[in-house]
């Protein structure tokens, strides 16, 4: 507003007319009384009165308001802290859990090779590298300086993981047995019927026996062939259970398909075979699976 000669005029009017009014309410009242402008003032607070309230409790509201916001930003930040516990505390029974796994993997692991009188170097898998191709290697923290060749066999406490495909110092690779490339000497458990196994699958193999008039049932397991004396090739190492038996009318084969017992998408620990065996163990090492 303009600080004009206009503007000063009416404001002066306007206290006046207000000293004015305040000097006759209190001397027109007799004592105790009403004044003459109290039925004014009761008109005036019967209909400001409520807006007069209402002002005061959203002036209340927004007081509160400003302080929960004090209030909420100390609450944030003790729930950031607890976050931050919750988070470290769940670390904490992951990596006990994954440690719990691998202790028991590795208690497999040795109950196996002790069951197949093996010799093994034990190994961490890290990395599992299946490619465009259909190719499943997998790479190990073993190599040379451990005592891995070429072509040795590797294993879990559940069964069979594969065969060494190349050596490094320190590291090595191992063609999967689920791998297309990968063939294998199998039989039966029990009876000893013998075949090839060639990977089908993420876990499933196709296994050919040779013998046209063979019986087979679902769920019989299945065990490498291998040879006594050869690290390269273990004998009575589980490989999975038949889950299905094809139909092949006139061929001179018997084929089946076989899960794995050995998920290698899981896998942590290993055993790598570095020594002969020295005698076939049969079927001893099933036992080491439980469920197998």
């Amino acid at each position: 507003m303009r600080d004009t000669r206009r503007t000063r005029l009416v404001l002066g009017v306007l206290l006046l007319t207000g000293f004015v009014l305040i000097t006759v309410d209190a001397h027109g009242a007799k004592p105790g009384g009403q004044g003459p402008l109290n039925k004014a003032r009761t008109v005036a607070a019967t209909v400001f009165g409520p807006v007069e309230r209402g002002a005061s409790a959203a002036t209340h509201s927004v007081g509160s308001l400003f302080d929960g916001w004090g209030h909420s930003a100390s609450d944030e930040a003790r729930i950031k802290n607890l976050q931050a516990q919750v988070a470290t505390l769940k670390g904490q029974v992951e990596t006990s859990a994954q440690t719990k796994g691998e202790a028991a993997q590795l208690a497999a692991l040795q109950q196996a090779t002790a069951l197949g009188g093996l010799r093994t170097v034990s190994a961490q898998l890290v990395a599992l590298s299946p490619t465009q191709d259909g190719s499943w290697t997998a790479t190990l923290d073993a190599g040379s300086r451990q005592g891995v060749a070429a072509d040795q066999t590797v294993l879990t406490g559940a069964g069979l993981v594969g065969r060494i495909a190349s050596v490094g110092p320190t590291t090595s690779t191992v063609l999967l047995a689920i791998d297309p490339d990968s063939v294998i000497g199998v039989r039966l458990a029990g009876s000893g019927p013998i075949g090839t196994a060639v990977g089908q699958d993420a876990r499933t193999l196709r296994v050919e026996f040779f013998d046209p008039q063979l019986k087979l049932t679902v769920g019989r397991p299945v065990l490498t062939l291998g040879t006594a004396d050869a690290s390269t090739s273990v004998p009575g190492v589980p490989v999975g259970k038949i889950t299905k038996v094809l139909a092949t009318p006139g061929q001179l084969t018997r084929t089946v398909l076989v899960t794995t017992y050995v998920d290698e998408t899981s896998v942590d620990t290993v055993g790598i075979v570095v020594k002969p065996v020295g005698a076939d163990p049969g079927d001893a090492m099933l036992r080491a699976g439980g469920a197998h």
